[in-house]
């Protein structure tokens, strides 16, 4: 059924069984890259880290390269996206904020603008001035939109089949957010509609096709576009931007059907456990992680005190998670037999990761937003049946948030591990040198590493300063390329730190230690605390008593850094869901 709905989609381009694509004459000199992203995915759901969701597409990518087990994106959608296109601090450009949520103190400010801006340069813009067609299917949410910004097309993509915004209904043009500042939205909701999300195709807005899976529809579109212009001599650049596992949470039903007794029979409690335990035996954490203690977190709930009725509903809200990511995982593996068909896979780099945690807020609950909620409950099914279609709109919640991760602390929204510790895959084109293939490496990296090592396998230097008349901010990546060839022991040195900030929340990273300050308005007591994130993935002893020089050298980088690109302070009681509140208890 999903080869003939892709067929359709695509015009044709994909049929049957036999391949109906010639290969490839010669190889490209330059390699093609394709960077696919899943949208809220945890580290610990996939088969390659010890998930029982069938992922076997995705595996084998981890299988055939290198995986990062200490990766960082940040813990929200755009600010990642932004970063990933440009190797770029957030705040240098604009996305101290982002379109669904800001400080407003911080509005107005330079680098708060909360939309990608011309400070910048992507590396689809060098990419294509060095000869590379590119493209992006899926999620933009980097501007374009009322709130300002501008669309793939003005950021160096040749074709683009998008939403501008950070997410939509899965089987049709619904909206995920609903912005009642825009004036299409308020007459659509005034007139007791679901307001529709705008669909582009190269900047111009398309009717979506209703009853298409989010997946299969920007999958096709990308064959689409590659098959067009496969004959052109150039190699691509295709920016694969899924929308899934976002919520809302929709998939086929005979997807959902798989893993509903699995979800039901374990609860949060024992899908963290099994995951913990998993990711031990395959090395994505250490043998000797110390399992967390959820028990002092007031926000999550004990399976046991659910009713049987409510057990079964949470089963199969997560049974509809894990069916998006083995629907993702089919779309990735039509791309890759594209490519093999087409004798283009081989010289394909390939870069699988995901933009941040789970999503942890829900429609109901003290993450959430009242009006959100009031709206999901006018507006769709909360019939059991109807989870996962269409009519319906449901979260994994905190709990399940919680327990995906596998044991690690919090999740999206929240600087925890949980929330930016995330999968990376990277595998080179087969003439590339490739000493560490087939490894787990628990050496750190952060997505702002990815767009320079792309740039450096394309043979292609940062942008100049005076970038098509643009003062750009040079990019703080690092390209990890020496390190996958072996000739390096790590991506980055100790001194080679990350900073980074978002909601008033702080981090620095260097070598194997993290310093962070979480906010009490996000459930943090405000102080400063020093993890061994290498050796404590869960972030379970604080080591600021032990090594309290280590601490303040930590401190003074992150005070430097926050100085240095005009980062706003942001109050303690300060909640990007429920504003300026009296108090929040940790």
């Amino acid at each position: 059924m999903r080869q003939l709905i892709l067929s359709y989609i695509a015009a044709g381009l994909i049929a049957g069984t036999v391949s109906p694509y010639a290969r490839a004459e010669k190889p490209a000199t330059r390699p093609n890259v394709l960077l696919i992203v899943a949208d809220d995915a945890a580290l610990g759901d996939f088969g390659f880290t010890g998930a029982v969701t069938r992922t076997p597409n995705i595996d084998h990518l981890a299988q055939e390269g290198i995986t990062f087990t200490r990766f960082h994106a940040s813990p929200v959608c755009s600010i990642t996206r932004g970063m990933l296109l440009t190797g770029n601090n957030p705040v240098e450009i604009g996305l101290g904020a982002f379109d669904y949520t800001k400080y407003p103190p911080a509005e107005g400010k330079p680098g708060y603008e909360a939309y990608l801006t011309r400070t910048t340069a992507t590396i689809a813009e060098l990419l294509r001035d060095s000869g590379y067609r590119t493209y992006t299917v899926g999620k933009w949410h980097l501007g374009g939109t009322r709130h300002g910004g501008e669309p793939p097309t003005e950021w160096g993509f040749d074709r683009s089949y998008s939403i501008y915004t950070g997410g939509a209904n899965h089987w049709n043009d619904g909206v995920f957010h609903v912005d009642m500042g825009d004036p299409e939205v308020v007459a659509q909701v005034k007139a007791g509609k679901i307001p529709t999300e705008p669909y582009y195709e190269d900047g111009k807005r398309v009717t979506r096709p209703t009853g298409i899976f989010s997946d299969d529809l920007f999958t096709a579109k990308l064959l689409e576009y590659l098959e067009t212009d496969r004959k052109s001599g150039k190699p691509f650049f295709a920016y694969v931007a899924y929308t899934t596992p976002h919520a809302p949470l929709q998939a086929p039903d005979f997807l959902i059907e798989k893993y509903e007794q699995h979800f039901y029979e374990l609860g949060f409690e024992g899908l963290k456990h099994a995951r913990f335990e998993a990711q031990k035996k395959l090395g994505i954490i250490p043998q000797d992680a110390k399992y967390p203690d959820a028990s002092k977190n007031h926000l999550l709930r004990t399976w046991a005190s659910l009713s049987d009725e409510d057990r079964r509903r949470m089963a199969r809200v997560m049974a509809t998670y894990a069916a998006m990511l083995e629907s993702q995982d089919y779309s990735v593996g039509l791309i890759l037999n594209y490519l093999r068909e087409t004798g283009q896979l081989d010289d394909t780099l390939i870069v699988y990761l995901s933009d941040n945690g789970p999503e942890g807020t829900d429609v109901q609950g003290e993450l959430s937003n009242p009006a959100a909620t009031q709206w999901a409950q006018k507006n769709f099914s909360q019939a059991f049946e109807d989870i996962g279609n269409g009519d319906s709109y449901v979260f994994i919640g905190t709990d399940f948030a919680n327990a995906v991760t596998g044991g690690l602390s919090w999740w999206k929204w929240f600087i925890g591990e949980g929330g930016i510790r995330t999968p990376l895959i990277i595998v080179p084109p087969s003439n590339a040198t490739f000493a560490r293939k087939t490894q787990k490496t628990a050496e750190y990296a952060h997505v702002k590493d990815v767009p320079t090592t792309i740039l450096d396998y394309a043979g292609v230097g940062p942008a100049p300063q005076g970038y098509k008349g643009r003062k750009i901010v040079a990019p703080s990546g690092v390209s990890m390329r020496s390190f996958i060839e072996g000739k390096s022991e790590r991506p980055r040195t100790e001194d080679q730190w990350v900073a980074f900030e978002l909601f008033g929340n702080s981090f620095v990273v260097a070598g194997n230690y993290k310093a962070m300050r979480v906010r009490t308005g996000m459930y943090g007591d405000g102080q400063w605390h020093l993890y061994d994130i290498r050796n404590d993935p869960a972030e379970t002893t604080q080591l600021e008593g032990a090594q309290p020089e280590r601490l303040k050298r930590m401190i003074a980088i992150y005070d430097s850094y926050a100085k240095e690109k005009g980062i706003v302070p942001v109050a303690e009681n300060w909640s990007p869901w429920h504003g300026f509140i009296e108090e929040q208890t940790p």
